[in-house]
């Protein structure tokens, strides 16, 4: 955040609120129930909090604009979202004489005349790694992309997310998406949704109190789970929600605090320290990933989930099998030895089917390089790509699999391999659906 920038258990959402996002007319009675979003595992996020710090360590210790560590911040957020199945558009700007970017990634389907985004912006000041602010943000609305992807969303409106560069220097990346958003286009966005510092490690709950039905949405989710909230002030205008809202696009969003002071009323009412700042490694060294309160960025993170579900008013496909999926991330070292990724398959009577489909999602540069085998629960081996595709990226494709001489409960793993030098990765997803 530029300066000091600012969750199923609400089922009972108005159609008033529901509906005004898009326009509508206020219904007669609010009966309409909420869209129930999937639970966002914080450990994901966490994931992404010390991937991110990973970046900073190895690219002299921050993610600010301009330095390699925001570029390979960039990639490192594409190559998740191009493996979910998102249109990705990377959009450089220049500030200072360097290189700046945008990252814009659309979830297929929706309405293109009714757009929800939901923005963060992922650069770092240059003192520190910056992961609340605001790792903590971009890593939230990644997983909620993720969670979109999982879900196979189809929402009535669009789904679009955003993550900025160079917003410490002004918002310079979040001004310079709006200023080349052509009117026609700034129109089609029926809500902007922005989350910077999210994840305080001596959090408040503040909803920004700038449209009535995005902030009254944040506010159902936090009432729903006993979670009372104040409206954000630090941070007017000071994070990326103010281009958007400067040209008269809705906006709202969450926070939890910067170099403020806690009160002791605030203290008593959410826990902490009352007379310390919020998050006293605000744009500090010390804003690594050891500066993040678990419980907040769990929190936020619902919520997020619980905005973007409503306000895009989405339905999820239904199943067409039991599926059992692991999205943890597992590094695939360089031509090194073997990882699994394990699935626990349960109450699935007899047999595998001879049509299991074998989901494999796996991030990497070189998929020439990988052996790719699936191995069932009593050490059979069942081959799915043996250094095959050349130097294409990434593996992202469903294979079918004759599992009909294995007992179908029990551990399955992916097992990969990289046979050889300079490309690296990671599996991103290992899914088994049975019809």
């Amino acid at each position: 955040m530029k300066i000091s920038a600012r969750l199923s258990a609400v089922v009972g959402a108005s159609a008033l609120v529901l509906g005004a996002l898009a326009g509508a007319a206020p219904a007669a009675t609010a009966t309409t129930q909420a869209v129930t979003p999937p639970d966002i595992p914080v450990a994901n996020v966490k994931q992404h909090l010390a991937d991110l710090q990973s970046i900073a360590t190895a690219n002299g210790g921050n993610r600010a604009h301009g330095r390699t560590g925001y570029k390979a911040s960039v990639d490192f957020v594409k190559a998740k979202l191009d493996a979910a199945g998102y249109t990705t558009t990377l959009q450089p700007f220049t500030y200072n004489g360097a290189t700046g970017y945008n990252l814009i990634a659309d979830w297929p389907g929706g309405d293109p005349n009714q757009v929800v985004m939901s923005g963060s912006h992922l650069d770092s000041v240059t003192a520190g790694p910056g992961i609340n602010d605001n790792g903590s943000g971009s890593a939230a609305i990644l997983e909620t992309a993720l969670a979109v992807s999982r879900a196979q969303l189809q929402p009535t409106k669009h789904i679009r997310f955003g993550w900025w560069g160079a917003e410490e220097y002004g918002m310079i990346g979040s001004k310079y998406y709006v200023n080349n958003l052509p009117a026609a286009e700034r129109s089609k966005i029926t809500g902007y949704l922005n989350f910077d510092m999210i994840g305080s490690p001596n959090p408040g709950y503040f909803v920004y109190d700038d449209d009535p039905t995005i902030e009254q949405t944040f506010k159902n989710y936090f009432a729903g789970v006993g979670i009372p909230t104040e409206i954000e002030t630090e941070g007017d205008g000071r994070s990326d929600h103010a281009p958007f809202k400067n040209v008269g696009i809705p906006v709202g969003g969450l926070f939890s605090g910067a170099d403020y002071i806690k009160t002791a009323a605030q203290a008593q009412k959410w826990g902490g320290t009352s007379g310390l700042a919020f998050d006293r490694c605000y744009h500090a060294s010390c804003d690594t990933s050891a500066n993040i309160n678990d419980t907040a960025l769990d929190r936020n993170s619902d919520a997020i989930a619980y905005a973007v579900w409503n306000l895009s008013s989405g339905t999820t496909t239904p199943p067409t099998g039991t599926v059992f999926t692991n999205d943890t991330d597992v590094t695939v070292p360089d031509n090194g030895a073997a990882v699994t990724s394990s699935v626990t398959v349960s109450g699935v009577t007899g047999n595998a089917p001879a049509n299991l489909a074998v989901g494999v999602n796996i991030v990497h540069t070189y998929i020439g390089d990988l052996i790719v085998d699936l191995i069932a629960p009593d050490g059979s081996v069942y081959n799915l790509s043996n250094r095959a595709g050349g130097s294409a990226d990434n593996i992202n494709q469903t294979y079918t699999v004759n599992a009909s001489s294995e007992v179908a409960n029990g551990v399955w793993q992916l097992r990969v391999q990289d046979k050889a030098a300079a490309d690296t990765g990671y599996i991103n997803q290992f899914k088994l659906t049975f019809p």
